[in-house]
């Protein structure tokens, strides 16, 4: 039977699961937004890769989710409503100018590569995913942390830019450290050392600490999610069940 709309009772592990692969499949759409946008031929080209790094990892935490839901990683990613996505709040925000848009991948990236890393050896059931994606995230993290330097040691503009692009940002990163259940739990040090060398090198100040968003891991999200869910979901939920 043919339906339009499910719905996941996403408890204990499943919510971890679905957590990572939401963040990954929606960040990986912000991306993907750029593409015949960016400012530079290969850069139009290096995001659109990190994108398709970041929707494989989605389809690989999916297909594990579909395993214990019952439901297939199409289904996951296309037929659940908003508030059934436990993605980050940040991830869900529009990409702002290419300032902002590197911006949010390296605080992003900052946490998920030595997650990944520190998942891959863990014993985790998400090891096997962990070990491929850690591959992948060491090189945007790189990136990222290459262009936000090349931006905040840059021009007056661009330094403007980027530092306006982390005063946006910083206060939706705390809910990066919130436990997810069966989870391991990157250090906040790391993350700030990481971030820390990256910004110095930049000449780019740390935003003061602010009030932080939350709710997208409990499914309070933001009007942007549903615009974006809007267009992501369009065709399936047009076509319910259809098939190339």
């Amino acid at each position: 039977m043919v339906t339009t709309s499910i719905t996941v009772d996403d408890t204990g592990f499943l919510r971890l699961v679905l957590a990572r692969a939401d963040d990954a499949l929606v960040l990986g759409h912000r991306l993907s937004e750029w593409c015949g946008h960016a400012p530079i031929l290969e850069e139009d080209l290096s995001l659109a890769n990190i994108a398709l790094d970041l929707i494989g990892q989605a389809r690989s935490l999916y297909a594990l989710a579909g395993a214990a839901s019952g439901h297939d990683e199409d289904q996951l990613a296309y037929l659940r409503d908003d508030r059934q996505y436990r993605n980050l709040l940040m991830l869900e925000q529009p990409n702002g100018d290419f300032a902002c848009t590197i911006a949010r991948l390296f605080l992003y990236s900052a946490y998920i590569d030595p997650y990944w890393r520190m998942l891959a050896t863990s014993g985790s059931e998400l090891a096997p995913v962990a070990a491929k994606a850690a591959k992948e995230s060491a090189y945007h993290l790189r990136h990222s942390a290459e262009w936000l330097i090349r931006l905040g040691d840059g021009t007056a503009e661009s330094h403007r830019r980027a530092q306006d692009a982390l005063e946006r940002l910083f206060p939706w990163t705390g809910e990066m450290f919130e436990p997810l259940p069966d989870d391991v739990a990157v250090p906040v040090a790391v993350w700030d050392a990481q971030v820390d060398a990256v910004l110095a090198e930049a000449t780019l100040a740390r935003p003061a600490p602010k009030w932080q968003q939350t709710g997208g891991r409990a499914g309070r999200h933001s009007e942007h999610l549903g615009h974006l869910l809007a267009e992501m979901q369009h065709l399936q939920r047009a076509f319910p069940g259809a098939t190339w």
